[in-house]
């Protein structure tokens, strides 16, 4: 990737945040890449390093209270949204690829496979500190809460 693909954050932005590669040249009148509407996103692909397919996004979670994007809910496996297995992915974790359409998670199928997951019937209670932690430990991500000292429990 040239220095030219990686995209500079708008002025204000987290060092935490998702990052974008790809043409990010915004057409007059168009949202994106770097305000778009969460539904827009929904069923885009997630790929690994390698390119290989791992799912696709079914839901963008939002920290409410703080204004922000908590979570990418990637549904994997199944047919027909019979059997995936539902994954929070913290929003960090990916970039967008606007070249590609689809987002690129750093982690390889065999890791994302061994991952805390659930089903549609039976999520986590996402709001709960220690399971928060431990997603974004588990994918070597800092919480997004941390930097600035915001605490979503208090």
């Amino acid at each position: 990737m040239s220095p030219m693909d990686q995209q500079t954050p708008p002025a204000g932005a987290s060092e935490r945040r998702a990052a974008i590669i790809g043409n990010v040249n915004q057409k007059p009148g168009k949202c994106g890449p770097f305000v778009m509407a969460a539904d827009t996103l929904e069923g885009n692909k997630v790929v690994d390093p390698a390119g290989d397919e791992l799912g696709t996004i079914d839901h963008i979670m939002l920290d409410i209270v703080g204004g922000r994007i908590a979570y990418a809910v990637l549904a994997m496996g199944g047919f027909l949204g019979i059997g995936e297995k539902l994954h929070a992915l913290p929003w960090s974790a990916l970039t967008l690829d606007t070249r590609r359409k689809c987002f690129v998670l750093g982690v390889e199928k065999e890791r994302l496979k061994a991952s805390p997951g659930f089903d549609k019937e039976h999520w986590p209670t996402m709001a709960n500190s220690e399971w928060a932690t431990s997603i974004h430990e588990y994918y070597g991500i800092s919480p997004y809460w941390e930097k600035d000292g915001y605490d979503p429990w208090a």
